[in-house]
């Protein structure tokens, strides 16, 4: 009842904020044991896996520092957040995903780690391939624009509406992890994650990724 409660109030705040285009439903895999990828632009991404998608089999990786936000601590209750130390080894926050992944849950991650402050793509970082590779799971990428913190609290303080835009490609899977060159390996894996986001989104939010060999060639056969 309370996260019917709390789901209702957050898509009411965002609904207000914002006018939101959703695309890309047909590409979601079958069942629950997929790993959403997508990239991060702005604090209002998190509640937006719970506006695109009802359902409550989703857990969402989470910046550590923001457990001490009493607001998003009391919220992540609700949308299943995992808060996660992004610059130390976090054993606890990877057994607790890997589990979760195990049984088959939806985990919603953003590679780069942390929010763009550029308002573009900024490099990503392996622990998506990690996770996606050790437990043989497909990829979903989401690519979502239009939630810059700059731009969307600019004209919310002005009462104007956002134009949000959140799109899903095709789901694909990564092969398994070699013994040998897995940094590099996983660098190559990382890139083609990034990659698959950077082609649905507009060429200005391409940043680190706009002269990608891999992204001119997702680019040709649009």
């Amino acid at each position: 009842m309370m996260r019917n409660l709390v789901r209702w109030f957050v898509r009411t705040l965002i609904n207000l904020f914002a006018k939101v285009e959703i695309s890309g439903y047909e590409h979601i895999p079958g069942g629950s044991d997929f790993v959403i990828a997508t990239n991060h632009l702005g604090i209002v991404d998190a509640p937006l896996a719970f506006y695109a998608l009802d359902r409550w089999d989703m857990y969402i990786a989470v910046a550590e520092k923001w457990e001490k936000n009493p607001f998003l601590k009391w919220l992540g209750q609700y949308f299943n957040f995992i808060f996660i130390d992004r610059f130390n080894p976090d054993i606890k926050a990877l057994r607790r995903i890997l589990d979760l992944m195990k049984q088959g849950n939806v985990m919603v991650i953003a590679p780069e780690g942390t929010r763009s402050r550029v308002g573009s793509l900024i490099e990503g970082k392996p622990g998506v391939s990690y996770l996606a590779t050790k437990l043989n799971r497909p990829i979903l990428p989401v690519a979502i624009w239009g939630t810059e913190d700059r731009v969307f609290w600019g004209n919310a303080k002005r009462f104007r509406r956002n134009y949000v835009h959140l799109r899903a490609g095709p789901a694909f899977t990564l092969p398994p992890l070699p013994r040998e060159n897995r940094d590099q390996v996983l660098k190559q894996y990382t890139d083609e994650i990034m990659c698959r986001i950077a082609v649905m989104m507009p060429e200005k939010y391409h940043g680190v990724y706009a002269n990608h060999p891999r992204l001119r060639e997702l680019l040709a056969v649009q």
